[in-house]
């Protein structure tokens, strides 16, 4: 069974430490530590309104998730008005189930996919293929995890946790009928190479799948944000074209939809705009030159609805921009499949959880050091920090915290409560301290601290301790 439908998010600490030693990983991370953050500063010194941008953005969504009801039945009148048909799936199981119905119909035996993070979600490759459907992903990293039967490790940038080494040996593993001598040493070859292999694909696709960055309440548009065009084949070349999107996809107005466009790709890639931004609007009409002849949208709720009104409802405000995970430093130290499931890095920490439950997914929100650069860098200013605390809370809550750790909060807890004796603790154990590192100024071995001192020294304490500091301050003040 794929990782899909079993989690490995209750084993992150063993991924961790697994990812951390691997060569290839950590080198193609130290590439993503420079690259997206980078741009996107850049692209957003061009841009003095940006802020005023992000203000909007997110007040749009949460105008949208206070009425979404309303909005979710104006987009379906909108899509049926122009001739498409709306589906609705409670949970990841009915999403599949259409999915295939609507595929049977059409007696496909080849899919050919957009990138779409909703069918990671739900495990559609799996299915489909089970049901004899052959599904061919044309998104370029897409494509290189399923020849290595891996999820994406980034939500933007599925491969970009592999070196171009491993995808040209991919290449040559995979593409068999292609002569074996070919030179590959240039990214623009395999890029060919692989534009040339999926063009037979989409030609000869019985169904087309895509997500959806925008769902359109005004017009009943489904709106694609790609840099390969290889939505476009996909939606426009087969019989019926499905959009797979979740309920929080949908946007009031096409001009609410343009106002977030504006922050988007700017906090993903840097770039002004994306390459393709496409508008679909129903099956193919009198007239067209191209198009699809049936237009289904598969509206996936698998959770969503039960974080309304709750303090895990800002969540539904990311647009899976990624710029949070390109900010995290717990991120660039162990890529994505170390999250264990589909969504990785900060935004992964909060709503793995949510969809598949604090059981499976809640040693996530611990792996974060609160340093509040993803908050800061979110366009939708999600507060994500203070959910991933409220993560932490229901798991100490529930007592499926490790004993020591929780030991340890209750010793703390013990002095906290009591202010005379952790001034006194505090002020023996900062003494301690400094008389065991009082030579090199740094201490390499210390009791309970062994994680730390593994791999870097403890700074021995300089001075007193802060509350003792802050309390002769606050005299002097007063004086």
């Amino acid at each position: 069974m794929s990782v899909h439908a079993h989690p490995t998010t209750p084993q992150f600490s063993a991924n961790a430490h697994r990812a951390m030693g691997d060569g290839n990983l950590q080198e193609a991370l130290a590439r993503l530590r420079v690259g997206f953050s980078t741009r996107r500063a850049a692209a957003i010194a061009d841009l003095p309104e940006f802020d005023a941008l992000r203000d909007a953005a997110r007040d749009i969504k949460i105008h949208t998730l206070a009425h979404l009801d309303l909005y979710i039945e104006a987009y379906e009148q909108r899509v049926k008005e122009s001739g498409g048909h709306v589906h609705f799936a409670r949970t990841a199981e009915e999403a599949r189930r259409i999915v295939l119905d609507i595929c049977a119909a059409h007696g496909a035996k080849t899919v050919a996919k957009g990138k779409s993070m909703i069918s990671e979600e739900i495990a559609l490759n799996d299915a489909l293929i089970a049901a004899g459907v052959r599904p061919i992903e044309t998104d370029l990293g897409e494509y290189i995890i399923q020849l290595r039967g891996e999820m994406p490790s980034h939500i933007i940038g599925p491969a970009v946790h592999l070196t171009k080494d491993q995808v040209e040996a991919d290449f040559r593993r995979a593409h068999t009928h292609l002569p074996h001598d070919r030179d590959l040493t240039e990214p623009s070859a395999m890029l060919a190479e692989a534009r040339a292999v999926l063009r037979e694909k989409f030609i000869a696709a019985d169904v087309g799948i895509t997500g959806a960055n925008f769902l359109i309440a005004e017009t009943g548009t489904s709106v694609i944000v790609t840099n390969e065009g290889n939505g476009d084949l996909s939606q426009t070349l087969p019989k019926a074209h499905i959009v797979l999107a979740s309920l929080e996809k949908i946007t009031p107005t096409l001009e609410d939809a343009a106002q977030i466009l504006r922050v988007l790709a700017r906090s993903a890639t840097g770039q002004e705009m994306s390459v393709y931004t496409t508008f679909a609007t129903g099956p193919r009409r009198a007239g067209d030159p191209d198009g699809p002849q049936e237009y289904h949208v598969v509206l996936l709720d698998n959770g969503r609805s039960a974080m309304l009104g709750t303090e895990f409802e800002d969540m539904l405000r990311c647009i899976r921009c990624g710029a949070c995970m390109n900010h995290c430093p717990v991120y660039h130290a162990v890529g994505g499949h170390a999250y264990g499931w589909v969504y990785p890095g900060p935004m992964g920490a909060v709503l793995t959880p949510s969809l598949i439950g604090v059981e499976k997914g809640g040693q996530l929100p611990n792996a974060s050091t609160f340093c509040g650069k993803c908050e800061d860098v979110c366009p939708m200013r999600i507060p994500l920090p203070k959910m991933m605390r409220h993560w932490r809370e229901r798991e100490f809550e529930r007592h499926m915290t490790a004993r020591p750790q929780r030991a340890g909060l209750g010793v703390w807890a013990f002095f906290a409560k009591r202010p005379a004796l952790y001034r006194l603790g505090t002020a023996l154990a900062m003494r301690a301290l400094a008389f065991t590192g009082r030579t090199t100024g740094r201490i390499s071995k210390l009791p309970l601290a062994g994680g730390w001192t593994a791999t870097r020294d403890f700074p021995a304490p300089q001075g007193r301790t802060f509350q003792s500091q802050w309390r002769d301050r606050t005299k002097a003040k007063a004086r």
